[in-house]
């Protein structure tokens, strides 16, 4: 994968698009923490939830940031891993009866469509590598 597409004008745009998304889902995530019952199992769930949902915006960042293709390839990849355990974790707590289920079919449709988009940019990075 050449560098020229990487700095395009629609490549980064695109990219400032997805940093935002990623982001503001996490705050959305943070929110749902906060709200909580402070049970044991809502606590340890919650929790990773957080971890990988912030994480998604993390890496996504840092793979904006990749000193070369295969740097921005690996950081997607785990983008990817993260973003779908965030929607493992949302279902979870939607299926433990912690949070009702209708409160969270928003934010699992964002992390369904977040997973979607960058499993979609995986595949298509990985066959120019």
């Amino acid at each position: 994968m050449d560098n020229e597409p990487l700095q395009s004008s629609n490549y980064l745009s695109f990219n400032e698009d997805i940093r935002l998304r990623t982001k503001q889902a996490s705050l959305r995530i943070i929110r749902l923490f906060q709200q909580l019952t402070r049970t044991g199992e809502a606590s340890v769930l919650g929790k990773q939830l957080l971890r990988s949902a912030t994480s998604v915006a993390a890496n996504f960042r840092a793979a904006c940031r990749g000193r070369s293709p295969a740097e921005w390839y690996a950081k997607l990849c785990i983008c990817v891993e993260e973003a779908d355990e965030t929607l493992f974790w949302l279902e979870l707590l939607g299926d433990a009866d912690i949070i009702a289920k209708p409160r969270l079919s928003d934010l699992e449709k964002e992390y369904k469509e977040i997973v979607s988009i960058l499993a979609s940019i995986r595949k298509k990075a990985k066959s120019k590598l």
